[in-house]
């Protein structure tokens, strides 16, 4: 029997970029109903015509908001849209991604073996089959300037620092708890998603996937599970454009007002604890 319901949030992708995850979901046996927002409609009503057909005839919903919601709203209001078809988990992903049918499963048997999980991430791959590194501890504001503004002179002789927030000293194949992990495949236990409230709609883009991090390990363990893994094109796309580049900064403001800037007790001690897991002989 089907578990699972799943989420995505496009803007302005293009069908043929969007045609390989439509697919993933559709042949997936595990996810019973899928939806697909379309945060660009408004603005394009010919392509979102165009992508409407395309989301049915793979097997999906489609939704269209009257303007650009953002990431995490999007995903709010495609839980809501399938709030009357129950499921044991929820998977919000990007446009960017490909899974095979082996997947889900896998995380299935994950959750079902662990009930304290709340969220998993496979690894995830570049389309060369390279890991990316989206296993991290959460933020320090400095961790967040050097990451997106530092000069590369600067950025080599911060490296180790960066490295370490990376987690690059971690086992790409090693199981663990990590703090923070992104939201381009968050694979959530439905009834643990919604009792945190799913995204805080206050970030339009960036930064919702730490928050949502947070708010989940209040309760439940945040997984990385290498076991399987998903294929992700991460476009950086705040690295390549100012208005973009310019949300991200107002997204980490919102988050460091949010969580504190240079005191953030429970971050501290979240950071301590994975490094110590991380780093324990196994």
């Amino acid at each position: 029997m089907p578990r699972t319901t799943a989420s995505l949030v496009c803007y302005k992708n293009s069908l043929a970029e969007l045609k390989p995850l439509l697919l993933s979901l559709m042949e997936d046996p595990s996810i019973s109903k899928w939806l697909l927002v379309d945060n660009g409609a408004a603005e394009n009503p010919e392509h979102g015509s165009h992508l409407r057909e395309l989301t049915q005839q793979y097997g999906g919903i489609y939704i269209a908001p009257r303007k650009n919601i953002g990431f995490g709203s999007g995903h709010n209001a495609a839980l809501k849209a399938l709030g009357g078809i129950p499921s044991d988990f929820h998977l919000m992903l990007n446009p960017d991604i490909v899974f095979d049918r082996n997947v889900l499963p896998s995380l299935i048997a994950i959750m079902d073996a662990r009930p304290g999980a709340g969220l998993i991430m496979p690894r995830v791959l570049y389309p060369d089959n390279t890991t990316q590194y989206l296993c991290k501890l959460l933020p320090t504001p400095l961790d967040f300037a050097l990451r997106r503004f530092a000069p590369g002179i600067l950025r080599q002789f911060a490296r180790h620092r960066m490295d370490r927030y990376e987690l690059r000293g971690m086992d790409s194949a090693q199981r663990a708890e990590v703090p923070f992990l992104s939201g381009c495949f968050m694979f959530t236990r439905r009834t643990a998603l919604e009792s945190i409230g799913g995204f805080d709609e206050r970030y339009f883009l960036y930064m919702e996937d730490v928050d949502l991090c947070r708010r989940f390990a209040i309760t439940s363990e945040l997984l990385y599970w290498p076991t399987v893994s998903i294929a992700h094109r991460h476009e950086r796309g705040s690295h390549k454009n100012m208005k973009l580049m310019l949300t991200h900064v107002r997204s980490a403001i919102l988050y460091f007002n949010k969580w504190g800037w240079i005191f953030d007790a429970a971050r501290s001690k979240t950071n301590r604890a994975a490094l110590a897991r991380l780093t324990r002989p196994h």
